[in-house]
This record gives structure tokens, sequence and C-alpha cells, in this order.
């Protein structure tokens, strides 16, 4: 058994701890990196962000051939070439997980691969194979131990994933588009399928519980975005609930799945067919280890681990971040949570992560893009003083009316106790091509509390969707442009 010391230890390859690895060793901290997988960079490189958006900028083109002959321009689409399509979208991923790997050795970061767990204080053990194929043990003694395990998708209760009813891991792997899919779920996974796969031109229908697609996100831009996917053809069943899922022969002699549905207003049960179903109803975290369990690390009723701002867990020198821990299960959060704990070893006193200034972005066609508070969230908040909600209407900006797209642009301000005659930004919520770019300014002007008369006295170019945020704050500061 190989045994040796470090400064820390790491339970996980993906964007949490990698990013704590990337950063302690910065700081001059001795880092073992543990990875169960065969490459680094956990769900979001392998099975998450990067493969899902390579196929989202694929059936992009899709969607814009399509849209071309609105402008005058008649083109087509032969076909699709599923092979150098999945070559496409596996070269992406292979170009970032490489590229990973290199920035670790350089940063001399040692990573294991192996299954991981806490066998006693500040020690870690794994089981690595070996070349020869025997398994072998490494044994780590660290000062830090960080878990970064990351979560799974969850299952509908009572249909696991099981042939034509997978998760999105899967859905990233089908060989080709199916022509039909029923997509259970609104959340954000949800969505970019049912835009993707809508673009492709598969018959996509969406069971929601709710009247609009991201529920839990700001209701006039979540609107906004209900009503485009079904403008391009989404179906979207709203209030509905699934009562079952069974497999249905056709005329042909086909055997496609099957679900049975009723809705919040009328309980008669109805059935929807398609190729395949995507579960797409969120991850349960990684935390039903036996080892973890052992630790005495104490988790919420959600399984997720309790930490504080900083990401420490009730045991001392152990921490956690990323899905496992509370709050937005993303991918730059995790990011930043690493950054945050390995500066809080290295005694450098950070700041914390402030969960209101992690933007939600979601890549459907348009995208979707929020951050900070919603109106009805600053109402709530005895911090704030006289907030308010200004809607800019999008259609006046002239590259939203150039693409056709549906637009949605909110900005909440107010001010804080402390300074209560200085309004600020205090949220953005939009739809718009490019939105994931452009809602970083909103997140810096929200994270830095920067004054609205300073904000809305910036410039921003003409003509471009930037334009549309820049206009919202003049609006909002009460001096609008090219609006009322």
């Amino acid at each position: 058994m190989q045994t040796s010391h470090v400064d820390i230890a790491i339970i996980g390859g993906g964007p949490g701890g990698y990013a704590t690895a990337l950063r302690a060793s910065e700081l001059g901290l001795s880092v073992v990196l543990f990875n169960r997988e065969e490459k680094l960079g956990g769900t979001c490189l392998n099975r998450g962000c990067i493969p899902s958006k390579a196929l989202i900028t694929a059936t992009r083109a899709i969607h814009n051939v399509h849209d071309a002959q609105r402008m005058g321009i008649n083109a087509t689409i032969e076909n699709i070439d599923f092979g150098k399509l999945a070559e496409f979208k596996n070269n992406a991923v292979n170009a970032m997980t490489d590229g990973l790997a290199s920035l670790l050795a350089a940063r001399k970061v040692t990573v294991i691969k192996g299954e991981a767990s806490i066998i006693a204080d500040h020690r870690v053990k794994a089981v690595v194979d070996e070349a020869n194929g025997d398994d072998a043990s490494v044994e780590i003694n660290a000062d830090n131990i960080v878990i970064a395990t990351g979560s799974r998708p969850r299952p509908l209760p009572g249909h696991p994933f099981e042939g034509d009813v997978i998760d999105s891991t899967q859905a990233l792997s089908l060989p080709r588009f199916p022509k039909s899919a029923v997509i259970i779920g609104a959340g954000a996974v949800a969505v970019e399928f049912a835009s993707m796969w809508n673009a492709a031109g598969v018959d996509v229908t969406m069971l929601i519980r709710r009247e609009r697609v991201l529920s839990h996100a700001h209701r006039r831009t979540s609107m906004a975005l209900t009503r485009a996917l079904a403008k391009d053809g989404v179906h979207i069943l709203a209030h509905s609930h699934v009562s079952d899922i069974k497999d249905t022969t056709k005329s042909t002699g086909a055997i496609q799945p099957t679900v049975s549905y009723a809705t919040d207003k009328d309980e008669t049960i109805r059935d929807v067919q398609a190729d395949v179903v995507l579960a797409a109803i969120g991850r349960d975290p990684n935390t039903d280890f036996d080892w973890l369990r052992n630790t005495g690390i104490e988790l919420d009723e959600h399984k997720l681990v309790k930490t504080d701002s900083f990401g420490r867990t009730s045991q001392p020198e152990i921490w956690a971040l990323g899905d496992i821990t509370q709050g937005p299960a993303l991918a730059y959060r995790a990011f930043e949570q690493g950054v945050v704990i390995a500066e809080s070893i290295a005694g450098r006193n950070p700041e914390p992560v402030d969960n209101n200034t992690v933007p939600e972005v979601v890549f459907s066609t348009p995208e979707f893009a929020s951050v900070g508070l919603t109106l009805e969230e600053a109402k709530t908040n005895p911090d704030i003083i006289e907030p308010k909600e200004t809607v800019y209407p999008m259609m006046g900006n002239a590259r939203i009316l150039m693409s056709g797209e549906a637009g949605s642009m909110s900005v909440v301000t107010g001010s804080y106790m402390d300074k209560p005659d200085t309004p600020v930004i205090l949220g953005v919520h939009m739809l718009a091509p490019d939105a994931g770019d452009l809602i970083a300014e909103a997140e810096e002007l929200v994270g830095n509390r920067v004054p609205l008369t300073d904000a809305a006295r910036l410039i921003h170019p003409h003509p471009t969707f930037s334009e549309a945020f820049g206009e919202a704050l003049l609006k909002a500061d009460g001096r609008p442009l090219h609006t009322r």
C-alpha cells in the first residue's frame, strides 16, 4: 500500500473538485485529486455542459437554416450525418478533458484514478486499477479533505431509467435524434433538450407540473420562454402529472413507450406516445456512501451536506462543495466554491460565495438568463427599501427585431437600508439571443451593488443585443431614451 501526506485531498474530479485543486496548487499547497472515472471533469465536461452545448450549437445551425427563409434566403437541409455529429460532440468533450488533465499536471496536482473514501480522521483511501489488472490501495494522509462527489439524474418514482425511459446522460449518447420524444420536467435540462430536439425536427411533448417552464424563476421571463417554445412547435401540456409509463405495440409492430397523464384541471387519464421518454425532474446528490455516513457529517432533509458559507462541514478540516451542498447546482458556482475553499485553507480570508450573484443560464432558443432577486423576493427582504421592477419592451431593440426571436427584459432595483438614498440593481432577468453572455454584465452590477445612476450612464454599442440592457437601465433610472 502506498501512503503519503498532502495539504489537501479532494474526492471528485468535477468542476468543484478540480477548481479547488487548481487554486490550491497555485497557492503552493500540495494536492491529491481522486477521480473515479476514466476522464476528469465530472458530469459537466463529460455528460452535461459540454456535450449538450455541442449538440445545441449544431441544432441552432438547423434552426438558422429554417429561419433564413424569413429573410428571403431559400436553403434546405438534406440530412444529418450523425456520425460526424457525434464526432463533433466527442471532439469538444475530449478537447476540454484533455486540456484539463494537462493543466492539472502543469500545476503539479497528483491525480489518482480510483474510488476514494474517508477511512479515518485525515485519511483517504482509494482502490486503483493497476496496469497489470490487479487492484492496489493508495492511502493519503491529508490536513484537509474536500468532498466533491456531484449528483446523478433523479428517476421518476416507480419508473427507473430503463429501456426507452432515459436520463440526460443517455439522451446525449443516442446514436441519432428520435423522431418523437416526451420530456417530463420543466427545469433547465428539460428545456434545453426540448429546444434542441425541436430544432432538429423531433416531435417534442413536454409534461410540466405548473403553467410555465422554469417555474422557480422570474415569472414574466419564464412565461415568455414558454410561449416561445410553444410557438416553435413544442407541445407543452401544463398542469400535468404522470400516472404511468408502459410499453405499447403500434400497428407496425414497433414497441413504443406510452406516458399516461392527467391534469390538475381535468383528472381524465390521457396517453401520449413517443420513441423515447426523457425524465428530467432534477438530480440527487451523491451522498449515500457508507463512508460519508460514518464520518458523522451532517446532512439536511434533502441529503445535501450542510456547510457554512465557506464550505466547512460539521466535521473539522472536512469541506464540501458543488451539487452535494445547498444552493444552485451549477458548475460555475462550484468553481467559485472551490476557489473559496482553497483560499480559506491557505489562510487568505476570501469572501464567501453569494448565491444571489450566481446567474442562471438556460441555452434554449432564445436563451434565458437571470441573476439576483425577483421583485417578489426583494419585497420580502427587510434590508431593501422601495423595490421596483422596470420592464423594457424588447421589440424596440433593432437586433431583437431582426432576429425574429422572442425577448423579455426586466430590471429589479431598490435601495439597501445602509444606503437608503442610493438605488442599485438587485436583479436582472432576460430572454434573448446570447442572453447567457449578456448576463455577465448584470452579474457584475448586482454583485458589486453599483449605483443605478452610475450603471445607466455607461454606453452600450448600437445596434447590439446588449443595448437593450442599457436602455432598460436608463428607463429604470427615470430617463428612458428609445422607449416611454
